[in-house]
C-alpha cells in the first residue's frame, strides 16, 4: 500500500498533512476492495492454500478415519462448505473496510504511517472485526445450516470443550469458520499492504 500511496506524483513532493491523509486513505481503499475482490469470488478461499480453511484440529483425526473408510466426501463437503461460506461472506467486509477507512482520524492515519509492515492491517483488525464478524455469522450459519454434519460437529465439539480436550473458540462450527474468515481477510489485506 505504502508503494501504490508513493507512486502520487504530487504527493512525492512534500505532501501536506491533509494530502498525506487522503493518499493514504485511498491507498488503504483499494488495497481493502483488492483483498475483498480476491476472496470473495469463487475458490477465493478453496483454492488458496493460503487462506483455505481446513477442518478444525479437533476433527482432523476422525477426518483421516473417515478418508480410510472411504468416506472421505463427507468430509470434502464439509470443507467446501466451509470455504463457500466464507467466500460468501467476505464480499460484506468490503464496506465496513472503506467505511473504516473514511473515518480513520489523523493520528490512525500517522500511526499507519509510521508503523511497522503491518500497521495497516492492525488498524484494520481493530477497527473491523467485531462488525465483520457481525456480519460473517449469519452468511456462515445459513451456509453451514446446509450440511448437517455441521450440527454433528458442534455437538461433538462442544462436549469436548466441555472437558478441556477441545478450545472452546473451536467449539463452535459457524464461529471457527467465521474466525478463519477474518484470518484470510486479514492475510489479504497484509499482502496488499
Amino acid at each position: 500500500l505504502l508503494a501504490l500511496f508513493l507512486s502520487f506524483p504530487a504527493l512525492a513532493a512534500s505532501p501536506t498533512a491533509a494530502e498525506t491523509s487522503s493518499g493514504l486513505k485511498e491507498a488503504l481503499t483499494r488495497g481493502a476492495e483488492a483483498a475483498v475482490a480476491q476472496l470473495g469470488k469463487r475458490d477465493g478461499f478453496l483454492g488458496d492454500k493460503r487462506v483455505r480453511i481446513p477442518l478444525p484440529d479437533s476433527v482432523r483425526s476422525a477426518e483421516k478415519m473417515m478418508r480410510t473408510l472411504g468416506a472421505g466426501k463427507y468430509a470434502d463437503e464439509l470443507i467446501e462448505t466451509m470455504n463457500r461460506a466464507a467466500e460468501a461472506a467476505v464480499v460484506e467486509a468490503k464496506p465496513i473496510l472503506v467505511n473504516a477507512v473514511k473515518n480513520m482520524s489523523f493520528d490512525d492515519a500517522r500511526g499507519i504511517l509510521a508503523g511497522g509492515d503491518d500497521a495497516a492491517t492492525n488498524y484494520f483488525r481493530r477497527a473491523t472485526s467485531a462488525d465483520i464478524a457481525k456480519k460473517f455469522l449469519p452468511i456462515v450459519k445459513q451456509a453451514t445450516a446446509k450440511v448437517q454434519l455441521a450440527d454433528k460437529y458442534n455437538d461433538y465439539a462442544g462436549r469436548a470443550a466441555k472437558l478441556g480436550l477441545l478450545d472452546e473458540k473451536d467449539a463452535d462450527l459457524d464461529q471457527y469458520v467465521t474466525q478463519k474468515a477474518m484470518d484470510g481477510l486479514f492475510l489479504m489485506v497484509a499482502e496488499q499492504e
